[in-house]
Order: structure tokens, then sequence, then C-alpha cells
């Protein structure tokens, strides 16, 4: 983020700093800070703000607290709801009314009338410009400001563009309607549908919400009334908006970190203000505050003795409460000690309970609140040591063991293997506190990222073998579930090449019994099955495998039985079944009308064609028949073979093709 340093300033009695060491301070303890350059009397400073501060650090405000903390200053933060000068008597201008309160926990109100707008005073564009903005127009470029300043985008109404049945405006805030379009202030059209939020009058979308004004009720030189929003919004609602309409913003990207809901009422007294002050409006008394369920600052018990454990340092406790105070963070005594006993070590008198206010969104336990202390304390004061530990032998990890001789067995068969974040986009497991905007979600398969990597590597390769061990996620009601598994991904697409990978793989683990169901997925076209357990799933040329089971199968204890010494007959065998039919169902017929001479059956072709009559799909098996005692003949085999296709044809009901 682009941060004014004369802007900073103007929060501190004291002077600051100079640029390049405030840029230090702040690497050293925040956020990576960048000092760019000079820009007229003031410096520009790009802070690198991490998502999971982006709800309280995306503003001017919000780094100005964090220098205070760092340097134990006091700020001074203007009380513009105090500097309002008389207010007209509220005439019922507008009312608002929210549809689905998950969507929008809060929306506030407030109306200027009489303004002129015009061009914004020197200061205030310089300030924008300095943070790579461009001055518009006072109204437009004050709700730039305030965002900027305290982190809450605002958007501001031509009051008497909105449509309504009578002299009140009603805002909606809805989902949009399936075909409805809006024409946003940069002039460009989109269609709309349920999965974009909207801000409406009485007829039409004026805002999709979040993200971008409607060019009917912009502010245009002829603008007299004013109406201020400034909302809370779902971040996953906006995030999904502007991903479908591929529009990002300022406020958009503000919205989807997440922002804390009690922000608004004073972003729009701040804006009114500036109003008032810069373009002569007046304000009408009162706000419309539409906010059903109030947000709250969270309490954390907190042991200094963890401080200690954790951070490996001893810090007083007095010194503790004052980092945690000078953050925002109120402490209150959990055991009533004098002011005296305050001032002794760590280890006495050491339980308090922090009051968390409601824009620290990212800390929610006592280690998050110790993380806070150790930073502004400074890491860089805690000295390393070597930990105290006996050295024993590790326990055989048989994870690690079939890790290793599955990328052997593999890399031998001209794969690849990749490493995938276990982060996505959308569609997962949703993260508390995404590292970015491209990783709010735990994968649920290693196919999504597999994929992507065929698509990269194609550009390059005529042929592409992958494979990848990694960790996948999903949710059983509220409880996280996290499972390992194998991937692996073929082009050009060959699903019995795929199919001999997974054979070689399990005969080298020492894996038999294996056997393919038909899926009926979209893309998956078998289940791959050991015995009665799913395994995993084959598709045209990727197939996935549960890791897990794979390391329980090949490491149960196995009796050893030799091979046999006489030899095999194979037969071959197609059947016309119905469409709905499971080749488990064929199987299990063929294993019980062939016996123990049975050695091993297996589907080598699938066929649903033109030759195939509709509704029917062919299946061909190999039957391997062998004794342990003697050799077969072709009279005892052919016996078998018949006796087989009666059973299919008679208890199966289906079509042998002889």
């Amino acid at each position: 983020m682009k941060i004014s340093y004369n802007w900073l300033q103007s929060f501190f009695k004291k002077k600051l700093p100079a640029p390049e060491k405030v840029a230090d301070l702040l690497t050293m303890h925040s956020f990576e800070t960048e000092l760019v350059k000079k820009v007229g009397s003031d410096y520009l400073l790009d802070v690198d703000v991490l998502p999971n501060r982006a709800h309280d650090c995306l503003s001017h405000l919000g780094i100005a607290r964090e220098i205070a903390a760092i340097t134990n200053s006091k700020l001074q933060i203007p009380n513009y709801k105090k500097n309002q000068k008389s207010k007209i008597k509220n005439q019922n201008l507008v009312k608002a009314e929210i549809k689905d309160k998950k969507l929008c926990p809060r929306y506030t109100v407030r109306a200027v009338v009489n303004v002129r707008v015009g061009s914004s005073p020197k200061w205030l564009q310089e300030r924008l410009e300095v943070c790579g903005l461009r001055p518009i127009s006072n109204i437009v470029d004050i709700a730039n400001y305030v965002m900027l300043e305290i982190g809450q985008p605002l958007h501001a109404f031509d009051a008497d563009k909105l449509k309504s049945k009578g002299e009140t405006k009603t805002i909606i805030i809805r989902r949009a309607k399936k075909g409805e379009r809006i024409t946003t202030l940069d002039n460009e059209k989109y269609s709309l549908d349920e999965n974009i939020l909207v801000i409406a009058d009485g007829k039409n979308p004026v805002c999709v919400a979040g993200i971008k004004g409607g060019q009917d009720s912009g502010i245009d030189r002829q603008t007299n009334q004013i109406i201020l929003e400034a909302a809370n919004f779902s971040p996953q609602i906006i995030r999904q908006g502007s991903r479908q309409l591929n529009l990002e913003t300022d406020a958009s990207w503000r919205f989807e970190q997440g922002l804390d809901p009690n922000l608004t009422e004073e972003a729009v007294d701040m804006a009114a203000c500036l109003i008032q002050e810069i373009a002569g409006g007046e304000i009408l008394d009162g706000i419309v505050d539409v906010y059903p369920i109030e947000t709250k600052p969270k309490k954390i018990k907190l042991d200094i003795k963890r401080v200690k454990s954790l951070l490996g340092v001893d810090i007083p406790i007095k010194e503790i409460k004052s980092t945690l105070e000078r953050l925002g963070f109120r402490s209150s005594n959990l055991e009533t000690r004098s002011l005296s006993q305050l001032r002794d070590s760590v280890s006495k008198f050491s339980k308090f309970q922090i009051e968390v206010p409601t824009r620290r969104i990212d800390v929610y336990i006592p280690e998050d609140l110790i993380e806070e202390i150790g930073r502004i304390y400074g890491f860089e004061k805690i000295t390393s040591q070597l930990p105290t530990a006996t050295l024993i032998p590790s326990v055989r990890n048989e994870d690690l063991i079939y890790q290793s001789k599955i990328r052997d067995i593999l890399s031998n068969l001209g794969f690849s293997e990749v490493y995938n974040y276990s982060f996505i986009s959308d569609k997962g497991v949703e993260v508390l506190n995404p590292i970015s905007r491209e990783q709010k979600y735990l994968r649920p398969n290693l196919a999504i990222n597999l994929i992507k990597n065929i698509k990269e590597n194609k550009k390059y390769f005529k042929e592409v073998r992958l494979f990848e061990i990694g960790k996948v996620f999903g949710k059983n009601k509220s409880k996280l579930i996290e499972k390992k598994k194998l991937g692996v991904v073929l082009l050009p697409t060959d699903f019995y090449r795929l199919k001999g990978v997974i054979e070689i793989l399990l005969n080298k683990l020492r894996i038999t019994d294996v056997w393919y169901n038909e899926a009926t997925g979209k893309n998956i076209r078998a289940e791959i099955m050991i015995g009665n357990n799913l395994l995993g799933w084959l598709g045209d040329n990727i197939f996935e495998l549960d890791f897990e089971k794979i390391v329980k199968l090949a490491t149960e204890e196995r009796i050893y039985m030799p091979p046999s010494k006489y030899p095999a007959i194979v037969r071959d065998i197609a059947l016309l079944v119905e469409r709905g039919t499971k080749v488990v169902e064929a199987l299990n017929l063929i294993n019980a009308a062939g016996g123990h001479l049975v050695r091993d059956v297996d589907l080598f072709d699938m066929y649903e064609g033109e030759e195939i009559p509709c509704g029917k799909k062919n299946l061909a098996f190999h039957i391997i028949y062998q004794s342990d005692d003697y050799t077969l003949t072709d009279k005892e085999v052919n016996k078998l073979q018949e006796k087989i296709i009666n059973t299919l044809e008679e208890e199966g009901g289906w079509e042998v093709r002889r």
C-alpha cells in the first residue's frame, strides 16, 4: 500500500523519525516497507501489508497505530463527529433495507444537502496523488480520502437521481436478479445475476455493492443532495462478484479481506464533516444505521508465564501490559494485586483478561497476543538458544518409507514429482487468515492443481507425466478432515496406460486383489477397489489414490505363498450387459462358477458404441486358470469356461458374445 509520510505525521504531535527510519521500524516490527521516493515536499512509503492485517492496516491510521506502538508515541486522532457544525433537522431523506443480513451485517447512511461540487483543495489533491489516486471532484475525493485514512470504503449517491415512490429515498441491499444490467461510473456495462450483491433504489441497481458505483446515481457538477453510504459486506460475496465481473477496485480489495463493522459510522461522520468544510454542505441530523447484530470486542485470558515459555525471554509484566495497551488492547487483572506487585518479575501474579478491539479481526487466541508482544518488543532482542534434548533413535516411519518407494517407482516409469500449494482460489475449506486472495481455500483433492500443471506444461512438452503426494481437506459438520493422497496425471490422455501404471505401482508394493468398478461421475471412469475397499478413482488422464490406505495395505502382515510351478491357461470372455450393470456383479459370478481354479479375472475392455445396442455395453475379461497341484488340460478348462458362460447367462441374464 502507498503511504504518505506527511499524512502519517498529521497523527502525531511529536515529530516522527526520518522517513528512512520509519521504513526500517515498520520492516522490523510490522510489515516489509520500502522508501520509494520523494514526492514534492512529501515522501512515499511502499508498505507490504499482509492479508491477515489488511482489515486494520490498509489505511494511514492503521499504519500510524503501528508506528505509535513501536515508538511508544501518542496518537492525535481528529474527532470528526465533534467537529461537525450545525445540522439541519432530519427531513427523512433516506431509509435503508437489507434483504440478507449475512451478506451485509451493517449499512450506515448519512445525508448532506446544499453541496457545491467542484475541485478539491490543493492539500487534498496532493495527498491523493502521493497515494496513486487521481483527483476527480471534491465529493469523490473526500470518499477516497476517508478510505485511505481509516480503511473503510465509502460511496456517495446523488439523492435526486435515486428513483423512489415518495420523497423519502429507499435504498435496498439485495442480490441482483438474473438479467439485470448496470453501467458503472467508468461507463462499462455489466450483466448481473444472483451471485452478485447490489445496492438498488426503488427500481434498479445503482451500485455493485462493495465494488463499483453506477453511472445513473453518480455525482456530477449539478449534484445538490448527497447520500453517503458506509457498509460492511460479506468478504465471500464481494470476492465472488469481483471475480465473476472481472472487476477489482480499491474498495473490493478491502472488503474481500474483511472489515470491522464498527468503522461505518466513523466513516460517514468523517466524510460528512469534510464535505461540510470543503464543499459547503449542510449535514442532516441523525443517521440511518441498520446493524442487527452488534460486533463486540473478544476477551482472551493471557497467562504471562506462557509468554515467557513461547518467546524464551523474561519481559516484565509492566512492559507487556504497556505493549498491549499501545496496540489498543485493554487489560484487566484476573488476580487483585497492588501496583508494587505489578512491577515484580513474570513469575508472579501473571494472569490477565485482554479485551481485543473489534478492528483486530486476526486475534483469537493467547498465542496471537504473544506474537503481538514479541514483534513490538523486537524478535531481534531475543537471544537464540540451542534446545536441550536427549537424542533417541527414531521410530520407523512407514509413511516416509512408502513415500520414498512410490517416488522411486513412478520416477522409473518416467513421471516427475510436483509440489503444489494446499491453497486454491475457491471451492474448498475456507481459511480464516489466508496468505493471499488467490489462496483463500484448502484444496479438496489433488486433481485441481495437477490439471493446472498439465495446462502449463503442455505449452512446452508433447508428453507430460506428473505425480504429487500431498494433503487434501474436507469438512464433516464443523470438524476438519485432513487426508494424504497420491495423484498421477498423464498427457496425452490414455485411460489404459494409466490403468497399467496403477497395476505396476500396486504390484511393486505387493498389494493384490485390485479390480475396477465402473463409476458414474462426470470425469471419473472407474473406482479402484482392493477387495471391498475403495482405494481411489481413475479418469481418462488422471487417477487419485488414498495414500494412507496404500501404506496400511502395504504394511499388513503377509503370508508367503510360492508361485505355482504349473502353467496357466488364459481364456477371454465378452458380455453384453445393461448400461447400469456394475463390473463387480460379473466378477462375483465368474469367481463363484470357476471355483479355486480361477486364479485371476481382469477387465481389459469396456465399450459402448455403434455396434452395441442402445442401453447396452460390452465388458471383456481375461480369465486365468491355474492349479497348484497339476497341469490343467484344455478339456478341463473348456468345461469350466462353459460352466461360467451358463452361469452368466442364466443367473446374470446377460448375453455372452461368442
